[in-house]
């Protein structure tokens, strides 16, 4: 699949053999900025985001697998695999240190990161995440559920309920309606490894060994991964700076401006010097 730029989704393959699908936005000689995604979404989730950002930067973007058109393995995922997925990536694309911004699972993604290869990450974004979701027994039941369901159009209202607000949800929105072709779209395994790996993540000790410049990003009205929770990142990673938007779940959809004033301002050259 193409966007409006023209560029096309690539392909990698992991270690252990998943195609990962990946696409390049922005000048070559631009600092590079990767983008991770939220869970039962796409790289194209970043669409309407990339002008900005491509203004300032060279963006890589990805579908984590099992979602997208990354390849969906059977199985529990997790949070190590998905952050080895991204610097088996950086490796084989010849980048050796990058910006990192990744909203929700993304955010997750971003912690492992800066925790366990600190070498590969520039400045560091966090947005609408958290160092621990639990507890275990909702993803559980969760998994449960996917794997009984004749198709993906309830986990799609429920996803959709949980990111946008009532304005957008109440009349037809094409944005939204996007959205919900992208959950619809993502494979049931794919969806069910992802939430074991978020069940079984526990970063809220480790998460103070991050070192980088950070930026948390947090949404007032967000009760997937509440305001609370991006201000105890905030809190435990030293220096890091917190910002909270008037927006649920997708502050880069809804308040788009706003976020990407913020994103840009913090990875500008007059804030690294």
């Amino acid at each position: 699949m193409n966007t409006a730029s023209g560029n096309p989704t690539l392909h990698f393959t992991a270690g252990d053999g998943t195609a990962i699908a990946y696409r390049w936005d922005g000048p070559q000689d631009a600092p590079v900025l990767v983008l991770a995604n939220s869970i039962a979404t796409t790289l194209h989730m970043w669409d309407g985001t990339i002008p900005a950002l491509t203004a300032h930067f060279r963006v890589l973007r990805y579908d984590f697998r099992g979602h997208g058109e990354s390849d969906a393995p059977a199985g529990d995922y997790s949070l190590d695999r998905f952050g080895r997925d991204v610097l088996e990536l950086l490796d084989g694309l010849h980048v050796q240190r990058a910006h990192f911004l990744g909203l929700s699972l993304g955010g997750f993604v971003g912690q492992w990161l800066a925790i366990h290869a600190p070498e590969r990450i520039d400045r560091l974004i966090l947005s609408n995440t958290s160092s621990w979701l639990g507890p275990a027994d909702y993803f559980d039941a969760r998994i449960g559920e996917l794997r009984s369901a004749p198709d993906m159009a309830a986990s799609a209202r429920a996803f959709l309920a949980n990111w946008f607000p009532s304005r957008m949800l109440q009349s037809p929105d094409a944005v939204v309606e996007g959205f919900r072709a992208m959950v619809e779209a993502t494979p049931p395994q794919g969806l069910a490894g992802a939430f074991a790996a978020v069940r079984d993540t526990d970063m809220r000790r480790t998460v103070s060994l991050i070192a980088h410049p950070t930026l948390v990003i947090a949404g007032r009205d967000d009760t997937v991964t509440d305001a609370g929770q991006g201000e105890r990142i905030a809190a435990a990673v030293p220096g890091a700076k917190f910002l909270v938007l008037p927006t649920v779940h997708l502050p880069n959809v809804e308040q788009p401006a706003m976020f990407e004033h913020a994103v840009v301002d913090f990875l500008s050259i007059r804030q690294v010097a």
